[in-house]
């Protein structure tokens, strides 16, 4: 009797969900469109993307020659194959030297999207991101701009990857070209997950827990920050809007815009493949993604969540891992 009431029960349960979603799982796609809307199929600038350009900056994305004494190359920092998510997955990255950064690293995925590069927003876009790690004397180390053109100049293989990616141009390897051809790769490295499934009609793409943890993540207010298709990406925020952050060494965007009113502000990270780029915060001194929810609440919000929000808010951000990423 006992085996027969489960059996009903189960069929109960598939036509409940062959039937479609209930009404609350249908409003809370509609918040979910509404509050975050839809990552775009392209990012911006792509469309003047060729695939010679784009062949062209993978192989130099992947480059260690581009470093002063070919050790260091820009996935050293930002792993993209496999299941990496765009990151080394370290508090702060070592560069060609051996000496450590002073920020943690952060994902090149979806990184075209952000309205600037950086955690302190010094570069506007993904080209001029990319001119900076190569010269800068901690990460890459090189001494000049002319010195890259001449590395890249005596090695044929670039010499002819360039002419394809450039033919219109008299001087074909040159440091803007360089970068640009690093932004086109990265303007391909757009991640799909199991929401965006969801925000397109698709209700069993997220689990009755992970959907409990979108209705925590919108109640509980972090959505104030982490809002816009990534999730973030899309402002500067104080970290310690309501209670301080610890780390008072690094004053953020200030140092970039001089603006006192802006001490401790930071780019407000993208939500997208969060749960597999720990550590986080942009000294990476939070070691898991409970602890940086929890905290992030409470400097923020002046929260203090409920383990059992924790856990909720944390199932629905593992939603948002890349399918051929995620575990």
């Amino acid at each position: 009797m006992k085996n027969t009431k489960i059996l009903y029960l189960g069929l109960i349960l598939a036509l409940v969900s062959a039937c479609g979603p209930s009404e609350k799982t249908k409003q809370l796609m509609q918040d979910a469109k509404i509050s975050f809307g839809i990552l775009p199929e392209k990012m911006p600038g792509s469309e003047k993307d060729t695939p010679a350009k784009i062949a062209l900056g993978e192989k130099l994305y992947f480059e260690k020659r581009l470093s002063i004494n070919d050790s260091q190359s820009c996935s050293s920092c930002h792993g993209t194959l496999g299941k990496t998510a765009g990151v080394d997955n370290l508090p702060t990255s070592p560069g060609a030297l051996g000496k450590n950064g002073d920020r943690n690293s952060p994902t090149s995925l979806n990184a075209g999207f952000h309205f600037v590069q950086f955690w302190d927003g010094r570069a506007a876009d993904l080209k001029a991101q990319a001119k900076g790690p190569i010269l800068n004397p901690v990460e890459m180390a090189m001494p000049s701009e002319a010195a890259v053109e001449k590395k890249l100049s005596e090695i044929a293989e670039y010499v002819d990857l360039f002419a394809k990616a450039f033919p219109d141009q008299d001087k074909k390897i040159t440091y803007d070209n360089l970068a640009e051809a690093i932004a086109a790769f990265e303007r391909t490295l757009i991640t799909r997950d199991r929401f965006d499934e969801f925000q397109a009609g698709n209700h069993r793409a997220l689990t009755s827990e992970e959907q409990k943890g979108l209705e925590t993540f919108l109640s509980a207010g972090c959505i104030q920050c982490h809002n816009g298709p990534l999730l973030g990406g899309n402002s500067f925020r104080k970290l310690g809007q309501v209670n301080p952050y610890e780390n008072t060494t690094d004053v953020g965007r200030s140092a970039v815009s001089k603006n006192d009113a802006e001490k401790y502000f930071f780019k407000v990270p993208s939500l997208r493949n969060i749960a597999l780029t720990a550590p986080y915060f942009h000294d990476g001194k939070v070691a898991t993604l409970p602890e940086a929810v929890k905290k992030m609440a409470y400097l923020q919000l002046g929260k203090e969540l409920s383990s059992e929000e924790v856990d909720s808010i944390v199932s629905f951000l593992k939603a948002l891992s890349d399918k051929n990423r995620s575990n």
